[in-house]
């Protein structure tokens, strides 16, 4: 069970000020009176600490704390608690995801450990592949005739020992030392000097032929989680966590080339030299030698086993705990201005410490178990040794086994020690590993609910690039309506404006242009086919956008302006610079087109980035340009130029211009606005101002009187 939340309803009356109400502190005789907007906020104090805000009408209060209470068992009046139920959402968050932050890191019950295992034989074994396949069946056979070799070893032990016993009346004494030690010396040095490198070739052998399957593998696995992840539809993007998800894919891939070379270098050879030991010492020594050493190796694995199961949880703690402190590092310093803003420097290291402090208490335990889960195989191995020996003894005194054969049975029993203790390690590991990758492959089976047509790839010419929305309605939370039976018109060639206040669903229209979402209700028509029935390639081609907010690679000015369309000369890159009246801006910067400008465009201006992304979209070409509020960061008089070369960059092209600034809006062919979801007035500038009850005619009026109090 949880710490108890905090709920908080933020009131705006129509003169704007604000109140912070905290729910829990409300009762019934409370009244909500000229509300002009709200916004609600769960605040969850558990490991992982969310805030979530969204703009709701009131009604929508009640229906989130119906919902909220339903699920916690409480009232809107009461304190509540959090069930932490994964498939429970804290937040009420127009397209978030199902995958939360606390399953970055934790075992998918949908992705069990054979399961990845199987899945990652196909990547060693890929049927496309005929050259790796050998190398895998290549690196076997040397994996094979090291072990023979390694087996050799006690038997020339032996033989040496038996040899030198019967030449010296059954005994070593000192008259026959120097003797003795000469030929023993010249045993050792040629049967176990060649025996040891001749295993060791084979074993470099065989990392070296190995090594092409195991990155190659690597490098297909990472390739496809990352393509998948591109390929995952909005609302995964707009919840996941940018540090935990990276930490928890970066532990994945790690763990692809630990769990590989175990199955092919530890688990399979362990496997064949347990049986290989075993007969020897049936065959050499009786039943009751081989039975003791399947029972220590049955005991070895059975305390391993159960042990490691008991420290899996530790670890998953750690890798939440570690999720966390990474996730916390990256949220910082990706906000550094906020925090420098508000002197929260101090108070960001604290967290970040905090989340320091439960990884190190997880990592603690981690580290005290594995020392107990070390003694006890060490306790096993050694009581299993030591009842083999004396065996062995008892033999010797019962002249039914040599001293050479004690020799041997020590030599291949510490033969099998090596491989069994590093299976104990290699078993923790894969296990640790599998955890580890869980989340990936989780990653890999989510399907997007947009899936992509199978139809063929088609070019839009700006002669047909019309756009008909035909009564949409669209959610991103079942109850909260964002477009209701929404239906217009934008014949091809011509520039639309869509306006309207806050949450009326204009950036949504564009989301479903993309196709990143698909409407509950109604069809879309682009070029006169059907979004839905489109190549999704081919969709994306004929549109391009100049987003509100125009974030940047970190890489050069002319690499953020050639991802318009990699195909495009270099020439062409720097005519849309100019046509966004950005080149000449370039041209004075230190290395030009070669400046890095930072993460995310944090060197640039909100006004350079805005540019940017317009001379994007120009280089683009599509036949349709969308603009999302495309000048709401630059000044006057650059967007003043902006207009003009959007004006230029537009003609003969489909536009839809999305607009807070009515005055940027004037000369659209037509104008939509936009109230709850629903084209609520449509027509020219000069016919919807002439209305004075239209409500265009009030946000212009608005608009226009916020001016003249500024200016004043």
């Amino acid at each position: 069970m949880a710490a108890p939340i905090s709920r908080y309803i933020k009131l705006t009356s129509k003169s704007n000020s604000l109140k912070l109400i905290n729910v829990n502190s409300l009762t019934p005789s409370n009244h909500f009176r000229n509300i002009h907007s709200l916004k609600i906020c769960t605040k969850t104090f558990t490991r992982y600490p969310r805030i979530a805000w969204t703009k709701i009408n009131l009604e929508q209060v009640r229906h989130f704390n119906k919902k909220y209470d339903a699920i916690t068992k409480s009232t809107l009046f009461n304190k509540v608690k959090f069930l932490g139920k994964t498939n429970v959402r804290p937040c009420f968050h127009p397209g978030a995801s199902n995958l939360l932050t606390a399953q970055i890191g934790s075992p998918s019950e949908n992705v069990q450990g054979w399961a990845i295992v199987k899945k990652m034989i196909t990547y060693i074994w890929p049927k496309d592949r005929p050259e790796i396949r050998r190398r895998v069946i290549f690196s076997v056979g040397l994996l094979v005739g090291a072990k023979l070799l390694s087996i050799e070893v006690p038997f020339l032990f032996k033989y040496t020992i038996d040899y030198l016993n019967s030449h010296t009346g059954l005994a070593l004494n000192l008259e026959t030392a120097p003797s003795t030690i000469v030929t023993v010396a010249t045993a050792l040095i040629l049967g176990y000097g060649m025996a040891r490198a001749g295993a060791s070739l084979f074993n470099e052998l065989r990392n070296a032929v190995f090594a092409k399957v195991a990155h190659d593998s690597i490098r297909r696995v990472a390739r496809s989680v990352f393509l998948h992840l591109h390929n995952l539809d909005l609302s995964f993007h707009l919840s996941r966590q940018t540090g935990a998800l990276s930490k928890a894919i970066d532990r994945g891939t790690r763990g692809i080339n630990f769990v590989l070379s175990a199955l092919v270098f530890n688990v399979v050879p362990t496997a064949f030299e347990v049986i290989l030991v075993s007969s020897i010492l049936y065959y050499k020594c009786g039943g009751k030698f081989a039975l003791v050493t399947l029972g220590c190796i049955g005991a070895y694995a059975a305390f391993t086993l159960a042990v490691t199961q008991w420290r899996t949880n530790f670890r998953i703690a750690m890798n939440k705990a570690e999720n966390e402190a990474g996730n916390k590092a990256v949220d910082s310093l990706i906000n550094y201005e906020t925090v420098k803003y508000f002197n929260n420097e101090l108070y960001e290291a604290d967290q970040y410490d905090k989340a320091l402090a439960k990884y190190e208490a997880a990592s603690l335990k981690t580290t005290t178990s594995l020392a107990m889960l070390n003694f006890g195989q060490n306790a096993i191995f050694s009581s299993a040794l030591t009842v083999i020996m004396v065996m062995a003894s008892n033999g010797i005194i019962d002249g039914t086994m040599t001293v050479g054969d004690l020799v041997m049975v020590n030599g291949l029993i510490f033969q099998l020690s090596l491989p069994l203790n590093f299976l104990g390690s290699v078993y923790r590991e894969v296990r640790q590993s599998l955890i580890d990758m869980q989340t990936m492959f989780a990653i890999l089976s989510l399907q997007t609910p947009i899936q992509k047509s199978k139809a063929p790839l088609i070019e839009i010419s700006p002669k047909e690039a019309e756009v008909i929305f035909e009564n949409v309605s669209f959610e991103y939370v079942k109850g909260q309506t964002i477009l209701s039976d929404l239906s217009f018109k934008v014949p091809a060639g011509k520039k639309i404006a869509l306006v309207g206040g806050s949450g009326s669903g204009k950036s949504t229209i564009v989301r479903l242009m993309y196709k990143f979402f698909e409407p509950q209700k109604g069809k879309i028509y682009i070029g006169g086919r059907d979004v839905n029935e489109m190549d999704i390639n081919s969709l994306r081609r004929a549109i391009a956008i100049v987003p509100q907010d125009a974030v940047l690679f970190h890489n050069s000015i002319f690499y953020n302006l050639h991802y318009g369309d990699f195909s495009k000369t270099e020439k062409d890159v720097y005519d849309a610079a100019k046509m966004a009246e950005l080149h000449d801006s370039i041209q004075k910067w230190p290395y030009n087109y070669d400046t890095q400008v930072g993460e995310r465009g944090l060197k640039l201006s909100g006004g350079e980035k805005q540019r940017v992304a317009i001379a994007r979209a120009i280089l683009k070409n599509s036949p349709i340009l969308v603009f999302d509020e495309a000048t709401s960061a630059l000044d006057s008089i650059t967007e003043e130029k902006i207009l003009a070369a959007l004006q230029r960059a537009s003609e003969g092209r489909t536009s839809i211009c999305i607009a807070h600034r009515l005055s940027t809006v004037m000369n659209a062919d037509e104008i939509l606005v936009l109230d709850k979801g629903k084209v609520a007035e449509r027509g020219t500038h000069n016919e919807l101002i002439s209305n004075p009850k239209s409500l265009y005619y009030t946000l212009w009026q608005k608009q226009h009187q916020t001016s003249i109090t500024f200016d004043s």
